[in-house]
């Protein structure tokens, strides 16, 4: 989910990106070297992103498409519709929180760090995509040389990045409806409810259609949970990185001085940006009452 090429985390010393696996194995096996890929925090974000995508999507989809007995079913197995709401509530809070955390981990990577943006996109990945393309319809007899990484993980980050934006945006609206009715038209509100569930529907097609036969059935990929790749799997996917590792290249060591140096400007300032964005997040949530939970008080009012 990040960016950068760095392997630690905030304010940890590199680690050495292989092992020297020349080991044994149970039946006198030699096991394969390995080179760490993801970091333990990287992972567990990873979890918590795949934990609050699916209830996000499971609490989502079903009010979506309302009518439909599919969804009623679902509804009333998560216990009500006001509890739905809640689960999806609280999926999306874990959502901003992950968020806040990959902008925070991405800016110590870039300027205390100084590692590579890996994952911006250049001309390299166009290039890389219509090779994969003519290799896979049997055009070409090579395939595309690719680094930290692909033009496929690029295309998904990007995609993420794009959708939770959207998202976030008319999530508000539709969680905020008074407020965002004081600033904008009210017909904002159905236009974002209908964006909303469209950008819901495109990211759910997109990860059972892409990412799943990307990483699970094309070629499964268990680096983001044990955090390692073989030689062999970073030779067939990689092989631009491994290259770079074995000359030395893919992570340099900084001076302990100028690292305390870097340290000592990011973290008054990321402890500000931090707190101003958990702040929005704060007001976001307690900002109103739903459009649904103000309604009801409206009519107990008047009843009264």
């Amino acid at each position: 989910m990040t960016p950068a090429t760095a392997k630690t985390g905030p304010g940890r010393p590199p680690k050495k990106a292989a092992t020297a696996a020349r080991k044994p194995g149970a039946r006198g096996r030699i096991k394969p070297r390995t080179y760490e890929r993801f970091h333990w925090a990287q992972r567990v974000a990873h979890i918590l992103l795949l934990t609050s995508f699916t209830l996000l999507a499971a609490t989502g989809l079903p009010q979506k498409y309302a009518l439909q007995g599919w969804a009623q079913s679902m509804v009333r197995g998560f216990g009500g519709i006001e509890t739905t709401r809640l689960i999806h509530h609280v999926a999306a809070v874990v959502l901003m929180l992950l968020t806040t955390y990959h902008i925070l981990d991405v800016a110590y990577k870039v300027f205390v760090r100084r590692v590579q943006l890996s994952m911006l996109p250049g001309i390299k990945d166009v290039k890389d995509g219509w090779q994969s393309l003519t290799y896979n319809l049997g055009f070409s007899k090579k395939r595309p040389q690719m680094g930290r990484y692909t033009w496929e993980e690029k295309l998904e980050y990007w995609a993420l990045v794009w959708g939770t934006i959207i998202m976030g945006i008319t999530g508000f609206m539709m969680w905020n409806p008074i407020t965002t009715t004081r600033l904008l038209p009210g017909e904002v509100i159905p236009a974002a409810k209908a964006a909303h569930g469209g950008e819901a529907f495109l990211a759910v097609a997109a990860i059972i259609l892409w990412h799943m036969y990307s990483v699970h059935l094309k070629r499964f990929n268990k680096s983001m949970f044990t955090g390692r790749m073989t030689e062999e799997e970073m030779l067939h996917e990689h092989p631009l990185e491994l290259a770079d590792i074995k000359a030395g290249l893919a992570e340099r060591p900084i001076d302990p001085q100028t690292l305390r140096k870097r340290q000592s400007i990011f973290w008054p300032i990321a402890i500000l940006l931090a707190l101003a964005l958990l702040a929005g997040i704060y007001f976001f949530i307690i900002g109103e009452s739903t459009a649904v939970a103000t309604a009801a008080a409206l009519l107990r009012w008047s009843a009264s």
